[in-house]
């Protein structure tokens, strides 16, 4: 089952000439969900081939460079006559937010509009997954970010042994993969730990949005398969980044050593590090020895289970 990242935005604060404004698009096995919406979003997804059928936009925040492609982008889904619903979550202040915006324009949207106000700690439950909004560290109001987190799968069916047992293709393996012992026609009684191998684990990305270092993001990403970590400034700015409640390369970093991710991925870089973010990965990577990866747009990254390759290989 196919899990990636797709970035749309990858700059601070301002888009700049390389960079455009805070936006990732994740898709699972043919799911998107946006995650953020800067400025100019709706244009970056056409340009990178994410299609508008989404169906949850989730904020970290709501700061302009996290949120303000989010009208436009409506309105083209309207203009496109969408007609199937539209999930919005984010942290306390999203309803008051999406019922002042409504009013910017005179069309009403062709499609239901669902705004869910997120609690830290309280996961949005899916089918085989759920994403689990915390708490992080930023300034002027409430922000969080989302672990998206796979539910544990089945462990691998054998099927030579099947055959071997004498149990041929056929509604049996279903029940057996399921987890159902079966009794044959000659007595035996067959139970899934014969032919079925222990669970294997999902995957888990973590987005923090913007952030400083904190011990919420640690707690959710601990062994995490990637990590998305913003990273505005370099070292010579530690200061401001503290000012602004933003973090470092060399913080972020940091943080994804002392949570044992498998892949850490840079991002939402000030714009004096947007053509060339070479130093700030030089100073993650005196932090950390994991995949390193510095976020630019377009960029896509495909997330593997652990058991399909070494921990940490997502590329991109």
């Amino acid at each position: 089952m196919s899990l990636s990242l797709r970035f749309l935005g990858t700059s601070a604060s301002r888009p700049t000439v390389e960079r455009g404004l805070s936006s990732i698009a994740v898709t699972r096995e043919g799911e998107t969900m946006l995650f953020d919406c800067g400025e100019g979003t709706q244009r970056q997804m056409m340009r990178w081939g994410v299609g508008f059928t989404l169906g949850d936009i989730f904020f970290t925040h709501f700061h302009t460079d996290h949120f303000l492609g989010a009208l436009g982008l409506l309105k083209t889904l309207a203009l496109q006559a969408r007609t199937e619903p539209l999930n919005v979550w984010g942290p306390k202040g999203a309803a008051a937010l999406f019922k002042r915006a409504e009013g910017l324009g005179n069309e009403k949207l062709t499609f239901p509009l669902t705004v869910t106000e997120v609690e830290p700690g309280t996961p949005i439950k899916r089918k085989d997954y759920e994403i689990r909004p915390f708490a992080v560290e930023h300034r002027n109001g409430a922000a969080v970010g989302y672990a998206l987190a796979e539910y544990e799968r089945r462990g691998r069916f054998d099927p030579d042994l099947a055959r071997e047992l004498g149990i041929e293709e056929g509604p049996l393996w279903g029940r057996i993969h399921k987890g159902e012992s079966i009794t044959l026609a000659d007595g035996r009684v067959i139970a899934p730990s014969v032919l079925v191998g222990p669970t294997r684990p999902g995957r888990t990305i973590v987005i923090t949005g913007d952030t400083r270092p904190c011990a919420a993001t640690i707690e959710q990403a601990a062994g995490a398969d990637l990590l998305v970590h913003e990273s505005t400034f370099g070292d010579e700015d530690a200061a401001r980044a503290a000012e602004t409640m933003h973090s470092t390369a060399r913080e972020a970093a940091t943080v994804a050593k002392m949570a044992g991710v498998g892949t850490l991925v840079l991002t939402h870089f000030s714009a004096r590090y947007s053509r060339d973010p070479s130093d700030l990965a030089r100073e993650a990577r005196e932090v950390f020895s994991g995949t390193l990866v510095m976020a630019k747009d377009g960029m896509e990254i495909e997330v593997p289970y652990r058991d399909a390759v070494p921990h940490g290989g997502a590329s991109a």
